[in-house]
């Protein structure tokens, strides 16, 4: 089985303002509400590719049931923790003015109710696939990432982190499946500039040493680079398409790898499902349908040859 941790989720309220002016009444062009957050973000593009997965995490008040309906609606199973006081976060996100968001706080999540997600993790085993992505709210251990790999090394999960720097050094001791920093994140760890693909190549390995078993670095407009367990490393520009929607393209770049990786168990495949992915979804208005993941897959494929 497949499983996301969204520790946060939102109802992300998107909305386009046209000549927005700072102080005045402004009425919006264009509005969508939608689930958001990483795993959940996940969840959704392998829904969207027909792999049935489970969205775990904390849910609380109107909001919260809010997201678990709109999730149930698209057909994304969850098993949520529901938190008795506050209300699950609204983030605002203004697409006319330069991808500006305000993003909520959500509620204290209790060590009692940390310890209820702890035990359903804890049913996981050989074969299941666990997604940890982003930040950990305050109320929480900093080190939350680390409990969870730590209470799972051994039992054969394979575990997918995207997060940034501390977050994601502190548990490549526990040999996660695929971690996904992008290069400015990855030259961050190392105090570098990274511009091109052949330049990361080398701080991949780095982090391949420190305990990752595959790294794969995505780059926006100069495509994405792959350092694979099995030694091959990977490369490719970025697909031709007009950018409408960065939100999510990461998310759905790591959930078409690990999609790609089920379907043939082969790294090329799966990069290539990763990087259509998340290219579909930056194509998009929304998260990237199967149909769109297919069309630039295709496109990638030919290039290639």
């Amino acid at each position: 089985m497949i499983y996301t941790v969204t520790f946060n989720p939102s109802l992300d309220y998107i909305v386009s303002v046209e000549d927005f002016k700072l102080g005045l009444t402004n009425r919006t062009s264009s509005e969508l509400i939608l689930p958001g957050g990483k795993g959940i973000n996940v969840s959704t593009v392998l829904g969207n590719l027909g792999i049935e997965n489970t969205a775990l995490g904390f849910l609380a008040g109107f909001t919260g049931k809010e997201i678990e309906r709109r999730l149930k609606e698209m057909g994304v199973a969850s098993d949520f923790i529901e938190i008795n006081e506050g209300v699950s976060r609204i983030n605002l996100k203004l697409k006319s003015i330069d991808g500006t968001e305000i993003n909520g706080s959500g509620p204290v999540i209790s060590p009692e109710d940390v310890e209820k997600l702890m035990e359903k993790l804890d049913k996981l085993g050989e074969g299941d696939v666990l997604f940890l992505a982003g930040s950990i709210p305050t109320s929480m251990p900093d080190d939350m990432y680390q409990k969870i790999m730590a209470k799972l090394d051994g039992k054969g999960v394979m575990i997918v982190v995207d997060a940034t720097r501390d977050l994601l050094l502190n548990v490549l001791e526990y040999h996660p499946f695929l971690i996904k920093p992008n290069n400015h994140e990855l030259g961050e760890i190392f105090d570098v500039e990274l511009l091109t693909r052949e330049s990361v190549v080398p701080y991949a390995k780095k982090l391949q040493e420190k305990g990752a078993r595959n790294v794969l670095v995505s780059m926006a407009g100069e495509g994405a680079v792959l350092v694979a367990e099995d030694g091959s490393v990977y490369d490719t520009p970025a697909p031709k398409g007009e950018l409408k929607n960065g939100v999510g393209a990461g998310d759905s770049m790591v959930a078409g790898f690990m999609a790609g990786w089920m379907e043939k168990h082969e790294y090329r495949h799966a990069f290539h499902m990763g990087v259509v992915s998340g290219s579909a979804s930056a194509f998009s208005e929304n998260l990237a349908t199967k149909e769109e993941i297919a069309g630039v897959y295709q496109q990638v494929v030919k290039e290639e040859r």
